[in-house]
C-alpha cells in the first residue's frame, strides 16, 4: 500500500467535475468566467475604498475587508484550475498541487466561518453595546480577533488536510469533483475511512453548527434590542448593517451544511457540486453587492473619493509649467 501510495504522489488526478455533461462545460465555463471577474472586480473595489477612505476605517469595514481578501484568496483556489478544465480536454492536476488546493480550500472555508461569526459580534456590540462599543471594538481587539480567525482556519487545515495525504491511495486517480475535496479524495482509498469520515463530521460540526448558533445568538440579541427601539432612522440603519451580513451568512452556510452534513449518496455527489460551485463562485460575487448596495457609508465614500480625485486633476491643470530659468 506504502508503494500505492508513493506512485501516487508522484503522479497526478483527474478532476471529473462536470464531465457527465459535457453540453453543459462551456456554458459553464463562461458564466463561472463572468462570476470570477466579478468576485475580483467587487471585492477590490471593497478592500481599496477601505483602505482609501478614512472614514470607513471602522471596525465592521476592517472586517469586511478581510471578508473580501479572503474570498478573492478562496475563489482563486479553486476556479482558475476549473476554468482551465472546462476550457480543454485535459483535466490533470498533479498530486503537489492537488494537496495544495486541498490545504487552501480548507483553511479558507474555516476562516470564513470563522470571521463571519466575529462579524457578527461586532454588529452585536454596535446594535446592543453603543455606548461600551469603541471600549470592546478597539483596534488592537479587532486584529487579534480577525487574526484568531485566519490563524484557526490554517491550523486546522493543516491538521486535516496532513491525515487525508496519509490515507493510501489505489491505482484510480479520478477525483469526482471539480476541485480537490477531502470526501472525494477519500473515495480513492483502499483502506477502510471510517475514521477519516467521522473526523470530517465532527470537524464539520464544529466549524459550522457551533459558528451558525453564536451566530443566531448574536442576532436573537439584536433582534430584542431593534424591538426597543422607537428611532425610525436607527431601525432603517440597523437593518441596513445587520441584514445584509444575515443574507451573507445564509448564502455560505445553508449549502455548507447541504454538503457536509447530510449522509453521503451517490445522487448527493452530483448535487453537492452545483452546490459547491454556488458558494465557491456565486457567493463571493455577491458579497459586494450585498454589503454596497444602499449602503449610504460606500455612497458617501465613492462620492469623496470621485471628489478627491477631480480636485487632483483641476490642480494638475492649474499647476505653472516653467519653460525656462528667470
Amino acid at each position: 500500500m506504502m508503494k500505492e501510495k508513493n506512485a501516487s504522489s508522484q503522479d497526478y488526478f483527474v478532476l471529473l467535475g462536470f464531465s457527465n455533461w459535457p453540453h453543459l462545460e462551456l456554458v459553464l465555463f463562461v458564466v463561472i468566467l463572468m462570476f470570477y471577474l466579478m468576485t475580483l472586480i467587487g471585492n477590490l473595489f471593497i478592500i481599496i475604498l477601505s483602505y482609501l477612505d478614512s472614514h470607513l476605517h471602522t471596525p465592521m469595514y476592517f472586517f469586511l475587508s478581510n471578508l473580501s481578501f479572503l474570498d478573492l484568496c478562496y475563489t482563486t483556489s479553486s476556479i482558475p484550475q476549473l476554468l482551465v478544465n472546462l476550457w480543454g480536454p485535459e483535466k490533470n492536476i498533479s498530486y503537489v498541487g492537488c494537496m495544495i488546493q486541498l490545504y487552501f480550500v480548507l483553511a479558507l472555508g474555516t476562516a470564513e466561518c470563522m470571521l463571519l461569526v466575529v462579524m457578527s459580534y461586532d454588529r452585536y456590540a454596535a446594535v446592543c453595546r453603543p455606548l461600551h462599543y469603541t471600549v470592546l471594538m478597539h483596534p488592537r481587539f479587532c486584529h487579534l480577533l480577525a487574526v484568531a480567525s485566519w490563524a484557526s482556519g490554517f491550523t486546522t487545515s493543516a491538521l486535516h488536510s496532513s491525515f487525508t495525504s496519509w490515507v493510501p491511495l489505489c491505482g484510480h486517480r479520478q477525483v469526482d469533483h471539480f476541485f480537490c475535496e477531502v470526501a472525494a479524495l477519500l473515495r480513492l482509498s483502499c483502506v477502510d475511512t471510517r475514521a477519516n469520515e467521522l473526523t470530517l463530521m465532527v470537524m464539520s460540526s464544529i466549524f459550522v453548527i457551533i459558528p451558525l448558533i453564536l451566530i443566531l445568538s448574536s442576532y436573537g440579541a439584536i433582534a430584542h434590542a431593534v424591538l426597543r427601539m422607537q428611532s425610525t432612522a436607527g431601525l432603517q440603519k440597523v437593518f441596513g448593517s445587520c441584514g445584509a451580513h444575515l443574507l451573507v451568512v445564509s448564502l455560505f452556510f445553508i449549502p455548507v451544511m447541504c454538503i457536509y452534513l447530510q449522509p453521503p449518496t451517490r445522487g448527493s455527489q452530483d448535487q453537492g457540486k452545483f452546490i459547491a460551485l454556488f458558494y465557491t463562485v456565486v457567493t463571493p460575487s455577491l458579497n459586494p453587492l450585498i454589503y454596497t448596495l444602499r449602503n449610504k457609508d460606500v455612497k458617501g465614500a465613492v462620492k469623496r473619493l470621485m471628489r478627491w480625485e477631480r480636485e487632483i486633476f483641476k490642480w494638475g491643470e492649474s499647476k505653472p509649467v516653467y519653460l525656462g530659468h528667470e
